[in-house]
């Protein structure tokens, strides 16, 4: 008679579910963050366990993780901080966990850590740029790349782009660099479907992200302005939205009252409905100096809108001109205003290409597709350094 499957427990002992620890550097609100939430949310619960790690803290954000993932800050001091490291390799120790999932550059610094306390499989995701560093050009980072990527056993990147940039410039092995593009619920984010089928005026402009330099909310500021001697008779009903808090905001407050623009922009701060916030919208506007794949863009698509977005990072790989929206050179204010009267002057434009643009959500950035590969990814490298199965899941219904 044939023996049954042993169960493998995990490393912690507590569960035949590997643990993975994500460690990112602060749990706020962030493309970077959301993408985290949706992972331990819709991983499959038979098949892995999770416990969130922030180097510095964690905000109000944190109520969208589900109650059963842990949270644990290391309070960062500015500057080196090396009591971090100590109480990071403490806790590792402790909680045991089967992979570690760093973020961004300011959670890379964490891998060594985690190789020394014992974690058998470590992944490190890239998602973007910042103001530091806005073209990958700083030497610095290039080299701590470079220095740290022995610890790391695959590194993940949102976008075409930033691969090209770890095998290229950080030359990192192209066998250990992965691209799983970032996916969002198109169920949750969807047009609104009771408005009228013909074309409305493209009267409403927005934004969604945090209120910070790389973002360049300011330009886009700027160019809405320009848009009352551009085209005068239709500036007083349109309306500016800039959706988002940080460091930016009272700069971007004296900016709408400088050019006298208050009656017309409204900046509610962050908002936790942004479904219905989107709906909202006629035209998304990502004006960035640099991203990776940012989620608002792919919200904003799915929710059926155009995007105008830099020609910058990853933008490339999801916005086509003419198609489901515009590419920009970054910083242009005068080029941005233009581009922003072409849309109010043309809604049906906006309508074909908001249609596009929510078509290429739906069939290249839902949601099951970016968890599938992470479920497969966090299953390879388990096999490979972790020395244990994954159990498997259930089929989805």
């Amino acid at each position: 008679m044939a023996s049954a499957t042993p169960h493998v427990l995990a490393r912690d002992g507590r569960d035949e579910r590997p643990l993975v620890a994500h460690i990112v550097y602060r749990l706020d609100v962030g493309g970077l963050e959301n993408i985290l939430i949706e992972l331990v949310r819709h991983l499959p619960r038979e098949q892995f366990r999770h416990v969130i790690i922030c180097i510095a803290d964690y905000t109000a954000f944190s109520a969208r993780v589900p109650e059963d993932v842990p949270i644990h800050a290391l309070h960062k001091t500015p500057g080196l901080g090396l009591g971090m490291f100590f109480r990071l390799w403490r806790l590792l120790r402790r909680l045991r966990p089967d992979i570690v999932h760093s973020s961004n550059l300011a959670a890379l610094e964490c891998q060594p850590v985690a190789a020394l306390s014992g974690v058998p499989a470590r992944v490190h995701a890239e998602h973007g740029w910042d103001m530091a560093d806005l073209d990958g050009t700083n030497p610095k980072y290039r080299r701590l790349r470079r220095w740290l990527s022995p610890w790391v056993h695959r590194h993940v990147t949102v976008s075409a782009h930033l691969a090209r940039y770890l095998t290229d410039v950080a030359r990192i092995p192209t066998e250990r660099v992965q691209h799983i593009v970032n996916g969002v619920d198109t169920e949750r984010f969807t047009a609104d479907l009771t408005a009228p089928s013909s074309a409305p005026e493209c009267r409403v402009i927005g934004t969604v992200g945090r209120l910070a330099p790389v973002k360049d909310q300011v330009t886009l500021v700027q160019a809405f302005a320009l848009l009352r001697a551009r085209m005068p008779e239709q500036f007083p009903s349109l309306r500016l939205v800039l959706i988002g808090d940080g460091p930016e905001a009272g700069k971007l407050r004296a900016l709408v009252a400088e050019l006298g623009i208050e009656d017309q922009t409204s900046l509610p701060g962050n908002c936790s409905e942004m479904p219905e916030q989107l709906r909202e919208l006629d035209l998304f506007v990502l004006p960035s100096l640099a991203e990776g794949i940012p989620v608002t863009v792919l919200e904003a698509m799915a929710t059926g809108l155009p995007v105008v977005a830099s020609r910058v990072g990853g933008l490339p790989e999801l916005v086509e001109d003419g198609v489901n929206g515009t590419l920009i050179s970054p910083g242009d204010a005068e080029a941005l205003s233009v581009v922003l009267a072409a849309y109010v002057a043309d809604p049906e434009r906006a309508r074909r290409e908001g249609q596009a643009a929510r078509q290429r959500a739906v069939e290249t950035f839902g949601l099951p597709r970016m968890v599938d590969a992470y479920a497969a990814l966090y299953q390879e490298v388990l096999v490979a350094h972790g020395a244990r199965r994954v159990p498997v899941a259930r089929e989805r219904q």
